[in-house]
């Protein structure tokens, strides 16, 4: 069990969402129109307006991947050598999904743009937040987010 928390703590989460996706792609499961599987609803939710949302694909796919970004940004305030392969882990994935979006088929969509917008952010926040945490750690902070 240890080591599958060690495991956790190093490896980016947001890999999860890039698998699922790259799997359901390069399988042929997305069908020959890409971009429709991730539109139509897979079920819907009456709402107390009277309305019904049709929820799809996307919309778990994107609120899943949100909160493993959330997750992933917890874990950017650690500062530990773990803390420290999972950034170069993160921009790594981060350069799989910009070589991807840009050059691969089935990946130029809105979907995945925020999936890779989600692994900027994981990169720019988790190293902008180690920084923060370790100045805070060591006392070399003289202010908020060591502005002084």
């Amino acid at each position: 069990m240890g080591r599958f928390i060690t495991l956790l703590n190093i490896i980016p989460l947001l890999v999860l969402p890039l698998i699922l996706y790259n799997f359901v792609v390069m399988t042929g499961l997305a069908g020959a129109e890409p971009d429709v599987w991730m539109i139509q609803p897979i079920f819907s939710v009456n709402m107390f307006s009277g309305d019904a949302w049709g929820v799809s694909f996307a919309d778990v796919f994107m609120g899943l991947s949100l909160l493993l970004l959330f997750v992933e940004i917890v874990k950017a305030t650690r500062t530990d050598a773990m803390s420290i392969v999972n950034h170069g882990l993160s921009m790594l994935l981060c350069l799989v999904c910009i070589v991807q979006f840009i050059a691969l088929k089935g990946f130029s969509n809105s979907v995945f743009f925020l999936l890779t917008m989600m692994s900027v952010l994981d990169v720019v926040a988790g190293f902008t937040i180690t920084i923060v945490a370790a100045k805070r750690d060591f006392g070399a902070s003289g202010g908020i987010a060591g502005t002084h």
